[in-house]
C-alpha cells in the first residue's frame, strides 16, 4: 500500500474549511447595484426600499415596546438597541453583509445586555421576536446577492450565537427558548433565497448563451452563403481562365507566321492559366464541404430568369418578368449570376410569406446608377402584392438558396452595388438591387 508522503496535499483540513467561510463574512459581493434594478417598470425597483421603509416602520417601535416592557431595558437603552437593529435594513438592497454586521452585532449585544441588566420576564429567549422577525427580513436580500459559501458561514455564526445563548439562559434558568426555531428559519430562509438567486443565474447565463448561439448562427450562414458564392464564381472565372489557355496554346497553330518570341510568350500565357486553374481546383476544394457535391450543371444568369419565374407559378404565384432588350448579352456573366440568384431568392420569399401573391419582376439597364462609379449597372426589382385571403403557404415549393436576406446581400456586396428590401403601403414587398458593372467585360463568343 502507496503511504502518501508527508509533503502531499491531502486536501484542506476541516479547521482550514472553517477558517475559509468564516474569512468570507470580511468579503462582501463586489455588486453593488440595487436589488430589482434591472426591473422595466421604475415602481419595482424602488420596491426594496419601500419594503426596508415599511420594517423599520413597524418593527421599530414594537422593538423598543418590547425591549422596555418585556425584558426590562432602559427606554433610552431599548431606542439605541432598537434602531441599530432595524435602521440598517435600508443598506439591505446594496450591501446586505454590512447590514449583516450591523443587525448581527446589535442582536448580540441586546442579548448580552438583557443577560446583564434585564429581567427574566419575556417567554422569549436569547431572540427577541421583532429582532428575529428583522434578521429574517434580512436574510433573503443577504441570500439574493452574496455567493454560496457566504451564506453557509452566515448559517454557522447564527447557529453558534443561537447555541451559545441557549446554553447560557439554561444555566440562569431563562425559559422559551428559541434558539433552534431561530436556526431552523435562517437556515430555510438562506436556502429559498440561495435557490432563487442560482436560478436567476442561471436564466442570465442561458439568456447569454442563446444570444451567442444567435451570432454564431448568423456568421455560419453568412460564412456558407459567402463559401456558395465563391464555389458559384469559381465556374465563371475557370471558364474564362479555359479560354484563356485554349487560345494562348492554338494561337501559334491558328496565327500565321507568329515570331518565336510571340509563340514563346504565348505558351507561357497558357501555362500560367493552367496553373492558375489548377489553383483555383484546390480552392475550390477547400471551400466546398463534405456534404455537397459537384455542381455539373451550367450556372445560371439573366437568361434563365424566364424558366425560373415559369417554375414559380407553377408552384401557385403569378408573376409576370420584364427584361430589357439586349440586356442577356450586355451583361456579364458574374452580374447575371447574382441577378439570378437574387430574384431566385426574392420569389423563394414570396412562396415562404405571401403565396398566390402577384409578382412583378423587372430587369433593366442604366448606365448612371452605380455605386462605385457612374458607369453602367444592371436594376432589379421584384415587387410582389398583398397575399390573398386564405391562402395556404407553399414553403416546401421554395427553392432559393434558405439564406434570404443575407444570400442578397452578399450578393450586392460582391459587385459593390445597393440593395433597398421593405414592404409597401398596401401590404406588400419590395426587393431592389442596382449591380454595377464595367462595359468592358461583357460576354463574348470565343473561339478555339
Amino acid at each position: 500500500m502507496i503511504q502518501p508522503s508527508p509533503g502531499q496535499s491531502r486536501g484542506p483540513s476541516p479547521r482550514t474549511r472553517l477558517a475559509s467561510l468564516l474569512a468570507s463574512l470580511l468579503r462582501p459581493s463586489t455588486d453593488h447595484t440595487p436589488l430589482l434594478a434591472q426591473a422595466r417598470r421604475p415602481w419595482v425597483r424602488y420596491l426594496p426600499y419601500a419594503a426596508a421603509l415599511a420594517a423599520i416602520s413597524s418593527l421599530l417601535p414594537s422593538s423598543i415596546n418590547v425591549l422596555s416592557h418585556d425584558y426590562g431595558l432602559n427606554a433610552g437603552l431599548a431606542a439605541a438597541l432598537s434602531v441599530a437593529q432595524t435602521v440598517p435594513l435600508l443598506l439591505a438592497p446594496t450591501r446586505p453583509l454590512a447590514a449583516w454586521w450591523m443587525v448581527g452585532s446589535a442582536n448580540l449585544l441586546t442579548s448580552a445586555l438583557t443577560l446583564t441588566t434585564g429581567q427574566n420576564t419575556s417567554p422569549v429567549w436569547p431572540w427577541p421576536a421583532t429582532a428575529l422577525i428583522g434578521y429574517l427580513l434580512l436574510m433573503l436580500p443577504l441570500a439574493l446577492r452574496e455567493e454560496r459559501r457566504t451564506l453557509v458561514a452566515v448559517w454557522l455564526a447564527t447557529a453558534g450565537a443561537s447555541l451559545a445563548f441557549s446554553v447560557i439562559g439554561a444555566v440562569r434558568d431563562w425559559g422559551g427558548d428559541n434558539s433552534l426555531l431561530a436556526i431552523a428559519l435562517t437556515g430555510a430562509v438562506l436556502v429559498l433565497g440561495g435557490a432563487l438567486r442560482e436560478r436567476a443565474e442561471a436564466r442570465r447565463l442561458l439568456t447569454e448563451q442563446e444570444q451567442i448561439s444567435e451570432v454564431e448562427r448568423e456568421r455560419r450562414t453568412l460564412l456558407e452563403e459567402r463559401a456558395r458564392i465563391a464555389r458559384e464564381l469559381h465556374d465563371v472565372v475557370a471558364h474564362h481562365m479555359s479560354v484563356i489557355a485554349v487560345q494562348a496554346a492554338s494561337a501559334p497553330y491558328r496565327i500565321p507566321d507568329v515570331p518565336a518570341e510571340a509563340a514563346e510568350e504565348f505558351t507561357t500565357i497558357a501555362g500560367t492559366a493552367r496553373e492558375s486553374l489548377a489553383e483555383m481546383r484546390r480552392l475550390l476544394g477547400v471551400l466546398r464541404s463534405e456534404e455537397s457535391g459537384g455542381e455539373k450543371a451550367p450556372q445560371p444568369g439573366v437568361g434563365q430568369l424566364d424558366q425560373l419565374v415559369e417554375t414559380v407559378g407553377r408552384a401557385g404565384v403569378p408573376a409576370e418578368l420584364s427584361v430589357d432588350e439586349g440586356l442577356v448579352e450586355t451583361v456579364p456573366q458574374a452580374v447575371g449570376l447574382s441577378a439570378y440568384r437574387i430574384v431566385q431568392e426574392a420569389l423563394a420569399n414570396v412562396v415562404r410569406h405571401a403565396p398566390g401573391a402577384r409578382t412583378w419582376v423587372s430587369l433593366s439597364s442604366d448606365s448612371g446608377s452605380g455605386s462605385a462609379s457612374d458607369g453602367p449597372a444592371l436594376l432589379v426589382t421584384v415587387v410582389n402584392a398583398p397575399p390573398p385571403e386564405r391562402t395556404e403557404s407553399l414553403e416546401a415549393s421554395a427553392e432559393g438558396t434558405g439564406h434570404g436576406l443575407v444570400g442578397m446581400r452578399e450578393r450586392v456586396r460582391l459587385v459593390d452595388g445597393r440593395l433597398d428590401t421593405g414592404p409597401l403601403p398596401d401590404g406588400g414587398f419590395k426587393v431592389a438591387a442596382v449591380l454595377p458593372f464595367d462595359p468592358l467585360d461583357t460576354p463574348r463568343e470565343t473561339t478555339a
